[in-house]
């Protein structure tokens, strides 16, 4: 589509779009009306233009007509797609804290909460002491014994150590009543996919806290050690929500385990954590389709697991000897029922959560989640998305994936109720989920925008009470995100990026700043961002560029170990330092554009996000050199579109006798999409194979992945 000023544009250019010749001149006459008062182009006119006269019935070639065309000559700038009204932002959470505080914290500087965000963030990285007793006091967090400062220096901890000499539970917060959430508050509601034309099912603070004592006794009637790893592989259902908080109730450790995995990741991901037990479903259903779950359990030789009967009360699998049944699980504990459970109080340093994150030699990373962690997830929702007492908040994710406990956290702690669909996210069922629940804060990953977008499967939808978007896992691309924020009358999308080793994010957007499409306004609360150059020396702050991302370590809620690795050379080892600290290595390459925004642009190391799963080349080359005995070696590479987006897998294969024919390569495709899909995960993809006669090396042998990325780069056709 040619981009026209908007002055350009004529009746048949918007009747192109697909709108009748009527329709066309009604909306052309609207538009000449709106640019004689707000102007032709720029922030301003786009954000009156998205307000008054784009609507989600609008064919969407027409919100592309307008959007770009305001926009024809801003240049190498990142435009605006949301400007924040200033009479919304002294609403938000942040806005109501510096209308309080703003002149204490800041001095006469401060004029509003737009005006200043900027300021008070970097006022959350000088005055850390201040900064997070005001949002441990606002989220309403107990501790047994409070800490005696927020964070001090610590030869052990490159970052400082936080919260010396607390004690808390992270679960117990989450099911304790206070000004923010009552008894009687809605906390979760949820709809199975099987039972779409069913109402939305609600559980409120009450009955919440009623499931979660009845488990937390069932399990420590299972006779385990007590503090000991306890496994949870099936979907983010209600009772694995209720299993989530009972298990960290208790003082044991949950140990996260996406559905998704074949057996010999799931077996992986239990013997590194030496569970004790295991909580799973008999099968999955997607789609109307029975998917095997604890079978996939058995084969991976699992330790003890209560199993769940995924419809009804019947457990359709015949069990192992030693495993139970849900309804047998709960009936150890019946002479409990309606007791309270008294939470085991821990050390803020304990462990509450291990979860799992690629590295680059082949084995996943486990990272455990302390009882501080659930902290900094809740805060970065408290700050950035908003999130508060009345919102409903929906992201379709997995315990698995450290999006699973952050949405836990981030609602409970903030007295919202998070929103579950038990079913594809894909289709007009979650689409109408979304509507039915009224949804305030709904969370996405691109490929699901993507799917939305091309089924159009929220047409006749009301999604008038988002108030905002969010965005993780993968790079976005303007076109899906301009549709999305389209769905919900251009309410904004807060791009999120950040880590399972963060505990949240490092890089996210605001509701106090104004918001581009696929990019980040700010540094999270508390965080301090560097790019570096080639020679791996920090660029100035203020200064656009492009280079790998590295954060400071004074960050609350960062991981400080790994259980099978040594934390201080994967995340420190090798980096520069900063006024005599080490900078945290991250791995992203970024860049900071001319007025100041963020963008991701991918790993700059050896390990790719496919579909919002951060995977190493190392795991996947491993898979695809086994594939056929005519491969002498392979390379992985993710390659972002040219467009924009999730990253495609192209592996580059080193034939032992040179062999580049296309049936070859598109039988290897076959096979290496088979072996990676039943050894590591049936969501990944190769998207294309290609022969190349060696792999580019460095001086001491070591795969230059990074030169062929831009290879594949110039010759791929998007």
């Amino acid at each position: 589509m040619a981009v026209r000023s908007l002055d350009e544009l004529t009746v048949e250019h918007i009747s192109s779009t697909g709108l009748p010749a009527n329709e066309a001149e009604r909306l052309h006459g609207e538009l000449t009306a709106i640019l004689r008062k707000q102007g032709n182009s720029g922030p301003a006119a786009w954000k009156f233009l998205s307000r008054r006269l784009l609507n989600p019935d609008l064919p969407f070639a027409f919100h592309q007509m307008i959007y770009y065309g305001c926009y024809k000559e801003f240049g190498s700038a990142t435009p605006p797609a949301w400007i924040p009204e200033l009479e919304d932002a002294v609403l938000t959470n942040i806005g109501r804290v510096l209308e309080r505080h703003g002149k204490a914290f800041l001095g006469p500087r401060y004029r509003d909460p737009i005006s200043n965000f900027s300021d008070f963030q970097e006022f959350s990285v000088t005055n850390p002491e201040v900064y997070w007793k005001l949002v441990f006091e606002e989220m309403r967090i107990f501790f047994y014994e409070p800490p005696s400062q927020i964070v001090r220096e610590h030869t052990s901890y490159p970052g400082g150590q936080w919260l010396p000499g607390a004690t808390i539970n992270a679960a117990a917060n989450c099911l304790h009543a206070d000004d923010k959430k009552s008894p009687n508050d809605v906390v979760i509601i949820w709809k199975d996919e099987e039972s779409d034309s069913l109402p939305v099912q609600k559980m409120t603070l009450k009955e919440l806290q009623a499931e979660v004592w009845m488990v937390a006794h069932a399990i420590d009637a299972l006779g385990l050690t007590k503090g000991s790893s306890i496994a949870i592989d099936m979907p983010m259902t209600v009772t694995a929500v209720i299993i989530y908080l009972a298990i960290v109730l208790a003082g044991y450790v949950v140990v996260s385990i996406a559905d998704s995995f074949a057996p010999t990741e799931i077996a992986t991901r239990l013997i590194i954590s030496k569970a004790q037990a295991i909580f799973t479903q008999d099968y999955i259903i997607r789609a109307k389709k029975e998917l095997p779950l604890y079978r996939k359990v058995v084969d991976a030789n699992a330790p003890l697991a209560v199993v769940i009967a995924t419809s009804g009360s019947t457990i359709k699998s015949s069990l192992r000897a030693g495993d139970v049944s849900w309804h047998d699980f709960l009936g150890r504990a019946k002479h409990c029922k309606d007791n309270e459970y008294s939470a085991v109080k821990k050390s803020i340093d304990a462990f509450s959560n291990i979860l799992f994150s690629s590295g680059t030699t082949g084995e996943p990373k486990a990272i455990p989640w302390t009882h501080a962690t659930p902290l900094k997830a809740a805060a970065d929702a408290w700050s950035h998305m908003d999130i508060r007492k009345g919102d409903v908040v929906a992201w379709p994710t997995n315990l698995g994936w450290m999006m699973g406990p952050w949405l836990v956290y981030a609602t409970l702690l903030n007295g919202s109720a998070m929103a579950l669909y038990n079913g594809s996210p894909l289709g007009l069922g979650f689409a109408k989920f979304v509507q039915d629940a009224k949804v305030t804060m709904l969370g996405v990953v691109p490929s699901i925008a993507r799917s939305w977008k091309n089924t159009n499967c929220t047409a006749d939808l009301d999604w008038s009470n988002i108030r905002c978007f969010s965005s993780s896992g993968e790079a976005s691309s303007v076109d899906e995100y301009l549709w999305l924020m389209g769905r919900a009358h251009y309410k904004p999308v807060i791009e999120y990026c950040g880590g399972t080793e963060i505990g949240g994010g490092f890089a996210t957007g605001s509701l106090l700043q104004p918001q581009a499409l696929a990019a980040f306004s700010t540094p999270a609360m508390g965080c301090t961002l560097f790019i570096l150059d080639s020679n791996g020396i920090p660029l100035p702050q203020s200064k656009p560029g492009i280079g790998e991302l590295a954060l400071h370590p004074k960050m609350f809620g960062a991981s400080t170990t790994l259980l099978n690795a040594d934390h201080y050379a994967v995340y420190f080892e090798g980096m520069p330092l900063w006024r005599e600290t080490p900078l945290r290595r991250h791995g992203d390459e970024f860049e900071r554009t001319v007025n100041g925004y963020y963008r991701a642009h991918g790993r700059a190391d050896d390990t790719m996000n496919l579909g919002g799963i951060k995977v190493s080349s190392v795991e996947i080359e491993r898979i695809c050199n086994g594939v056929d005995e005519e491969i002498l070696e392979t390379a992985a590479i993710g390659v972002p579109p040219a467009g924009g987006g999730p990253e495609q897998l192209f592996v580059a294969v080193v034939f032992k006798v040179e062999n580049s024919s296309e049936e070859s390569l598109d039988r290897l495709k076959v096979s290496f999409n088979s072996a990676l899909q039943k050894k590591l995960n049936p969501l990944f993809r190769v998207s294309v194979v290609v022969a190349v006669p060696s792999l580019p090396r460095t001086a001491s042998n070591k795969v230059m992945r990074r030169v062929l990325r831009q290879q594949f780069l110039k010759r791929s056709k998007f």
